[in-house]
């Protein structure tokens, strides 16, 4: 009843004000759309404003419509408040660089990935990551560390701690564990560790910032053990943080969880950016697209690249094989800048940004992720 009237309001209402507008500018049949009605009404009407007989033809309005269900309607509403909730989240004072302290020391006796002697970027490696019977318990064993490293370095997550202590006392647990810290050497990336604090998506530089009350912060670890890396990362609150950050984090982190629902042997790499897409845009958030999973073995950087974002890239993944998957998600724009240390990467309107990330292994029916404790 409710759709029959609002119909006869509309087609009253446009008759009434609209004829002689109407037939002064355009020849034919008018269109008129709206999506609150329930089924297509078509009328005519040849009455002027003054209710006299108009000089032009009977001309027909056609309302065309698309009947909207309740529950397609509930989702409306629901997305449009998320959307209004998320527009309104606070932004914590921007970020400024810290003094950096010199690299940490490594001791001689432990192994070292080979791009450390060079101090070179090295070239992604066009070979996928399959470790192979004998190679699958040492890559389980060094993914594991990485796991245990990363919760430990979360409780130190509290307000005036530095990063850079969180980085000395994650150098010092891997070092301990026989391992070598991953990043430190990387292309000249100077620390042990990555910590990303609110808007830096990924790539933070360890320093002398204190963490503040109601900050997020992302932290990265890759340990390279017995010939093998692992590699992992999340997003960790300090102190109380505001709830649209909250919302921000584990939505991030449901991504990851749905990317690695689609994961198994013969699976199209693409379905995981479609899953992490979807799953993102119910909420409003953005898919960083700049930077992306990769194949992880003993190879830090490899073959595939894994796009988090919607993509039509070929490929499909083999049992056995190891990668990442690691999205950012970000409250307001992609676009980033980069710092001069050619490292720490921010989002370029200041909104802050989360990531969650794992090492999984493919196997015939699913995959298995190897970063846990």
């Amino acid at each position: 009843e409710v759709a029959k009237m609002a119909s006869m309001v509309f087609l009253s209402s446009f008759s009434s004000s609209s004829s002689l507008q109407l037939c002064s500018s355009f020849n034919g049949e008018y269109y008129a759309s709206s999506r609150c009605f329930g089924t297509p009404v078509t009328s005519s009407s040849s009455l002027s404003l003054s209710g006299k007989k108009n000089s032009c033809p009977p001309r027909k309005f056609h309302v065309s419509a698309k009947k909207v269900s309740g529950l397609e309607e509930a989702i409306r509403i629901r997305r449009m408040r998320e959307l209004e909730a998320t527009s309104k989240v606070k932004r914590n004072p921007p970020l400024r660089r810290g003094r950096v302290s010199p690299r940490l020391l490594v001791p001689d006796h432990i192994a070292r990935p080979p791009y450390v002697e060079s101090g070179l970027l090295p070239d992604i490696s066009s070979e996928f990551q399959i470790p192979g019977p004998e190679g699958i318990p040492k890559m389980k064993a060094a993914c594991e560390l990485a796991a245990r490293v990363l919760n430990f370095a979360g409780t130190l997550v509290k307000p005036s701690v530095t990063t850079n202590e969180i980085d000395k006392a994650v150098h010092d647990m891997i070092i301990e564990a026989g391992a070598y810290p991953s990043p430190l050497g990387y292309g000249g990336f100077p620390k042990s560790v990555c910590t990303s604090v609110n808007e830096c998506m990924c790539h933070g530089i360890p320093d002398s910032r204190q963490l503040q009350n109601g900050d997020i912060i992302n932290i990265d670890v890759t340990v390279y053990l017995d010939g093998y890396h692992g590699d992992t990362s999340k997003t960790f609150f300090c102190g109380d943080v505001d709830e649209g950050f909250k919302r921000l984090v584990k939505v991030t982190e449901e991504c990851l969880e749905k990317g690695i629902a689609v994961c198994k042997d013969g699976a199209s790499f693409k379905k995981i950016g479609k899953r992490i897409s979807e799953h993102a845009e119910k909420y409003g958030y953005n898919v960083v697209e700049r930077f992306v999973g990769h194949g992880v073995g003993p190879v830090f950087h490899s073959e595939p690249l894994i796009y988090h974002y919607r993509n039509d890239e070929p490929g499909h993944m083999v049992e056995g094989q190891t990668f990442t998957i690691e999205p950012i998600l970000t409250i307001g724009t992609t676009e980033c800048v980069t710092w001069p240390d050619n490292w720490t990467t921010l989002t370029a309107d200041g909104g802050v940004a989360a990531q969650f990330e794992h090492t999984i292994l493919i196997t015939r029916t699913g995959s298995e992720i190897l970063t846990q404790c």
